[in-house]
């Protein structure tokens, strides 16, 4: 919806009024919620303000013929703002589109009951007005969307000798390291959303046999022409194989691995696929340049990337990555949407010892922006989901509809 208005009171001593408008919408007991500010337009009485949009929930409940009412401010610097006046419309009236019907007199009902002559205190006008369907993470999935689940594994030297139990690789017989818990718990979530639950799987920053060269993009099952596992747990076997095989060496370099799915993501940019990178490490990253250039890169594909931190390392260049303060940007270029979500491990580690409750935690938080990094894919390509098939009806079954 876009509103402009003409011919408002002026409201301040020197220059004219600084207007912007709220939005209210009614309750059933007939109280008003705020449901809409406008920014403030400076020194007119005749404002245009930017088009915004808002949800149809948050502006009627899905009663068209809801009471919306609409106040008129003049912003003052100190808070104390100056009301102008207000006016009501409905979702009905606002949805006619711009017309004679949608210009509203602004009125001051105090001026008005003290002033014989007094007419309104100016006019806002609907500009334009339109409709669009909010679809659903679960409307593309229901829709044929594919989820592809790649991880990549740190087998830096920064995690211990896997041999010894200081380790953040040891493989305790009686228990899961914090590398096998964080896969666990948020692999299993992920893998209900991938159809044929084979999921390529990397390692980084290891010395790999029979040379020693050092490789940052490994298949953890050896396999170069099939990275694919099955399963979390078939993961956990390659995981736990390339722990005996290769040496822990480094530096920590995550753009391999971040490009590495961007070739396949860049591959199918139709909506028909979604890729998902979980990246667990200890953190130390050591070329966070290439990593900011492939995450910016990312960001224009269908794409979405988790860091899991483990160990007690600082992780401020995981948080800059993450980019929910400070959008992510390189050479110049920001990050045209939001696609890495860092959660550190240490903060999901339960001192009872429920690991249950605290790795359900932690996928939760893990998958939080998932659904809304992928919507905002899809919306900005003006990808809409495909409609659902029909439930299946096994042979020889037919559904009977009675006539009511």
């Amino acid at each position: 919806m876009q509103f402009c208005a003409n011919k408002l009171d002026k409201k301040d001593f020197f220059g004219k009024s600084d207007p912007f408008m709220v939005f209210y919408r009614s309750n059933e007991d007939g109280t008003f919620t705020i449901c809409h500010k406008t920014e403030v337009v400076k020194n007119t009485l005749n404002p245009v303000w930017q088009p915004f949009t808002i949800p149809v929930r948050a502006l009627c409940n899905g009663d068209y013929d809801r009471t919306i009412k609409v106040e008129v401010y003049d912003w003052d610097r100190d808070g104390g703002h100056d009301f102008i006046g207000d006016f009501t419309t409905s979702y009905r009236e606002l949805a006619r589109g711009q017309s004679q019907f949608n210009v509203y007199e602004v009125i001051n009902t105090k001026k008005k009951m003290k002033k014989k002559k007094y007419v309104n205190s100016g006019t806002v006008t609907l500009l334009s007005f339109s409709v669009e369907s909010e679809f659903t993470f679960l409307d593309y999935i229901k829709g044929g969307t594919q989820i592809n689940f790649t991880v990549a594994i740190d087998f830096t030297a920064s995690n211990g000798n896997p041999s010894q139990s200081t380790s953040l690789h040891y493989m305790n017989p009686y228990q899961l390291n914090a590398y096998a818990m964080a896969l666990k718990a948020v692999g299993e979530i992920i893998q209900d959303y991938d159809s044929d639950k084979m999921f390529p799987a990397l390692g980084f920053g290891a010395k790999l046999p029979p040379d020693g060269r050092v490789s940052h993009e490994f298949p953890l099952n050896g396999n170069m022409e099939n990275p694919y596992c099955n399963g979390i747990q078939g993961i956990l076997e390659a995981y736990h194989q390339s722990l005996k095989t290769v040496q822990l060496y480094g530096p920590t370099n995550f753009a391999p691995v971040v490009n590495h799915v961007a070739r396949y993501a860049a591959a199918v940019q139709d909506g028909s696929q979604y890729f998902v990178l979980l990246i667990i490490t200890d953190g130390v990253i050591s070329d966070m340049a290439q990593t900011k250039e492939a995450i910016v890169n990312g960001a224009k594909l269908p794409m979405s990337i988790i860091i899991v931190g483990v160990g007690q390392a600082e992780f401020d260049a995981m948080v800059e990555l993450d980019g929910d303060d400070i959008r992510i940007s390189s050479r110049g270029k920001l990050a045209e949407r939001d696609i890495v979500q860092f959660v550190p491990f240490r903060d999901y580690v339960d001192r009872t010892g429920n690991h249950v409750l605290s790795m359900a935690r932690l996928a939760k938080d893990v998958l939080a922006e998932i659904p809304d990094q992928f919507i905002s894919y899809m919306k900005t390509r003006g990808i809409k989901p495909n409609p659902a098939p029909p439930p299946y009806t096994p042979p020889g079954h037919t559904h009977h509809y009675t006539q009511i």
